[in-house]
């Protein structure tokens, strides 16, 4: 069979899956099974259920297509590991002790949700990129069971069709971790790609049969603040190649659940840990950094399929609306609330507040954001110091375009905004008006009283979760401009993370939902 016929097939196999309701299971326990997908920095709107046309996901578009696309789903940080950390346990960074900050563990009492689904007959793994990880109990204490029956780092070949060895990308024994897993248990797989982090991986092992050409630099969408060049523009089609493999290997995935006869009872979650690795997206608090993708996808259990939900969700929502459909209590640590009745209902509503912070990835930082009412209100504590992005961003051909643009007076105002130092202290958009948010309405009298509603809004949550500024953050670890590491050792950058000073670890209320 040539690779061209083969490719059709499988095209058509997902088609009918996705949109067919699967037979009765022989399977022993009746209760849902649940996959979350984890994607590695990529944006909200460069997936194609999202309006991007470049960049190619059809599996995920006919999974929203025959399920829900959540448009105001936010992330409280657009860091990979805090991020990622806050999904586990279900609690604002700063209320998980040192996972606050990039590589730092999470508080040893806090409870992770897989465990808690393990421990309630859930056959539990993880494979793909891990990230997480947790302090060691205190001395007389014990550390919690463990979260997962399985952890692989999944970069091995499928057992059946998957891409060649070599691949890295995280999901290449997904398809193997569905078929051997224990029949007679309900399952929760963690399922968390490398796609699209840097360096793009994806070139270098890619797969024409599987994954169709690579994308064309002249078709890629290049945002405003960014330069359109050649180099920039490969730079995008390199991240699009990535988008697209992760979105195949989804595909994989649900051919199998089809042909287990499972999709049916099965909710598949599609997300990212936060914004693509380029200027003026991952760490930002604006929607290019902390907006996210989250498409669900459940035959039996989801309403008007198809019907996108407008109203905001918080990503430490995940844990307690996935333990709710499980039938697990939700513990009294977790912050956030479950979303289920938007998958009945598109057009329900669950909070009203979303919170994100930004703190130490790479580079000193301190910053807080609320979204309510359709603004976003952004406060900055180290307003003296640029948000450039990441240390990996700027090392890209993106950012040394923009960098030889600013170095000859030629930057746009939206580009001005990736070097710009001292930064605004408060920051004020209508996020429906100003998609990428340029117009800073903070000092407008016309929104003062949205603005200092806000403020409160904030403050009040500050004060509810033991959020802090420390007197001293966790510093520089990385040059600004050209991205390379300093010559420090943890303790000459490293300091006390926010919430530390009021044990804010041990604080479990949620403040304003």
């Amino acid at each position: 069979m040539s690779d061209s016929i083969r490719l059709v097939l499988l095209t058509l196999l997902l088609t009918n899956a996705i949109g067919m309701s699967c037979g009765e299971s022989a399977e022993a326990d009746d209760r849902i099974n649940v996959i979350l997908f984890i994607a590695d920095d990529i944006s909200w709107d460069d997936i194609g259920c999202y309006g991007n046309r470049s960049a190619r996901t059809p599996n995920i578009d006919r999974l929203a297509a025959a399920g829900r696309r959540f448009d105001q789903a936010i992330l409280v940080a657009s860091s990979c590991s805090p991020s990622r950390s806050s999904i586990i346990t279900g609690r604002y960074p700063h209320n998980n002790g040192r996972a606050a900050e990039l590589h730092q563990p999470i508080a040893a009492h806090l409870p992770w949700f897989p465990r808690l689904l393990r421990e309630a007959g859930y056959y539990t793994a993880l494979v793909g990129k891990n990230h997480i990880s947790a302090e060691k109990p205190a001395s007389g204490t014990t550390a919690q069971p463990k979260s997962f029956d399985l952890i692989e780092n999944g970069n091995a070949p499928d057992i059946k069709g998957g891409d060649a060895p070599g691949n890295k990308g995280g999901h290449g024994t997904w398809v193997k971790t569905v078929q051997d897993r224990p029949k007679e248990n309900p399952f929760f797989f963690w399922f968390a790609a490398l796609d699209a982090h840097r360096e793009w991986d994806a070139d270098k092992d890619w797969d024409e049969a599987a994954y169709g050409p690579k994308h064309d630099p002249q078709s890629v969408i290049v945002p405003p603040h960014l330069v359109d060049d050649a180099a920039t523009r490969q730079d995008l089609a390199s991240y699009y190649n990535e988008v697209t493999r992760f979105d195949h290997y989804i595909g994989l995935v649900i051919a199998e659940l089809a042909r287990q006869e499972v999709l049916d009872k099965t909710l598949i979650l599609v997300m990212a840990d936060n914004g693509r690795p380029f200027p003026r997206a991952k760490t930002r608090l604006h929607d290019s950094g902390m907006k996210t993708p989250l498409v669900a996808h459940w035959p039996s259990g989801i309403g008007k399929p198809g019907v996108a939900a407008g109203n905001l969700v918080s990503s430490i929502d995940i844990a307690p609306t996935i333990l709710s459909l499980a039938k697990v209590d939700i513990p009294a640590t977790m912050q956030g609330i479950s979303f289920a009745p938007l998958l009945e209902d598109p057009s329900a509503s669950v909070r009203r507040h979303a919170f994100s912070e930004h703190n130490w990835h790479d580079y000193e930082a301190h910053g807080r954001s609320v979204r309510s009412e359709g603004y976003l209100y952004i406060e900055n504590a180290r307003p003296q110091f640029a948000w450039q992005g990441p240390a990996d961003s700027v090392r890209s051909p993106s950012f040394r375009a923009l960098r030889a643009v600013r170095d000859a007076g030629g930057l746009t105002p939206a580009q001005q905004d990736v070097f710009l130092a001292p930064r605004p202290a408060v920051e004020l958009y209508r996020t429906a008006d100003d998609p990428p948010q340029l117009n800073n309405l903070a000092g407008a009298p016309q929104h003062a009283e949205v603005r200092e509603r806000l403020a409160g809004l904030l403050r009040q949550w500050r004060d509810a979760t033991g959020d802090s500024v420390p007197q001293e953050l966790s510093s520089d670890f990385f040059d600004r401009e050209t991205g390379d590491q300093l010559k420090l050792k943890p303790a000459d950058y490293r300091r006390d993370p926010p919430g530390w000073d009021r044990d804010a670890s041990h604080i479990n209320a949620p403040g304003p939902r």
